[in-house]
């Protein structure tokens, strides 16, 4: 025996039948993160990019209820992994760690793969890194002061060492020289450990180098501390006045750290990212272990980040062009 099915009632059955097929893709598709997340890390480890992006990387795979993975792609001033998180699908999936970099490089080469501005959404400004102005125990300066006056005497005989052309440490002197109206010989190296080398060994006077790698060698006496470039003295090392306070008025450079996503990342899941990194940056344990480091939580909104970003790729735009630096 046949059962005739009305008309109507069959296309209510295809009807729902369609709907429910389609349910769970639909519930995926809502539902972020529904797999693995990756922060790409435009630096090798373990430089201070790095360390901050596994601080994050672990709590926030707890929060989100995904894996967050840290891929480091390293190469061309972060302009290698730079651009593979710019040209990555803008759905949450890939963020990139960035770096002081993303604000000087429009500065220092004349071709950059992306516009950090425009190919960019911020997250989160996360952390600024102290660095340190240090000089070889053989040099006479003792301060800051000294440094200035052997530096215009002598203009252009004192020797500083950075990690590359461009880099944040560089960048540090060139505000320093511009600021203090002197001349110094730049030699770079291949990396903050060959270039804090060459100042510790003698190679070169000066160098402005990370807390992480100088301060080491300071108490071992294989370098005499100059200043740190914060506006602040650091926790770490709070006989070590900053560079402002020790002859430079209003000098600050340091090197920041922040989480971007590729232009076009939903607002919501910009808001889900910003919220649990600042909770996870904001954690005493994160907090304590970034201030050993020199590093100091900011832990922003997206427009403080955004607008941040905007003054520091104009601030070093001007140091450039005024130390007549040449782009690359």
């Amino acid at each position: 025996m046949t059962i005739q099915v009305p008309k109507s009632l069959r296309l209510l059955l295809t009807v729902a039948l369609a709907l429910a097929s389609g349910m769970p893709q639909a519930l995926a598709q809502g539902v972020y993160p529904a797999r693995p997340v990756r922060i790409i890390v435009p630096t090798s480890p373990p430089g201070g990019a790095d360390v901050v992006a596994r601080l994050i990387a672990q709590p926030l795979s707890e929060r989100l209820g995904q894996q967050v993975v840290v891929e480091n792609r390293a190469g061309a001033s972060t302009m290698i992994g730079g651009e593979l998180a710019a040209k990555a699908p803008a759905d949450g999936y890939t963020l990139l760690m960035g770096i002081s970099t993303l604000a000087i490089n429009p500065a220092t080469f004349k071709k950059v793969p992306y516009d950090a501005l425009r190919d960019f959404v911020p997250i989160t400004h996360a952390v600024k890194q102290t660095l340190m102005l240090v000089a070889h125990p053989s040099f006479p300066a003792k301060t800051v002061k000294e440094l200035i006056t052997i530096a215009k005497t002598r203009p252009g005989d004192v020797v500083y060492s950075s990690p590359g052309f461009g880099t944040n440490p560089q960048m540090a002197m060139e505000l320093f020289l511009y600021m203090t109206g002197t001349r110094m010989l730049h030699v770079p190296y291949r990396g903050g450990g060959e270039s804090i080398i060459a100042a510790a060994s003698g190679h070169v006077s000066v160098t402005a180098a990370s807390m992480l790698g100088a301060y080491p060698q300071v108490r071992a006496g294989r370098l005499r501390a100059l200043g740190v470039t914060s506006a602040t003295r650091v926790p770490k090392a709070p006989e070590v006045p900053t560079i402002a306070e020790a002859g430079v008025p209003d000098y600050e450079a340091l090197q920041w750290y922040g989480l971007l996503a590729p232009a076009g990342t939903p607002k919501e899941i910009i808001a889900r990212l910003n919220k649990e990194a600042v909770a996870i940056l904001r954690s005493a344990e994160v907090t304590g272990r970034l201030a050993n480091d020199g590093g100091i939580v900011v832990a922003s909104t997206p427009e403080e980040f955004a607008a941040y970003l905007r003054a520091e790729t104009e601030k070093w735009a001007k140091v450039v062009k005024a130390a007549g630096i040449q782009p690359q």
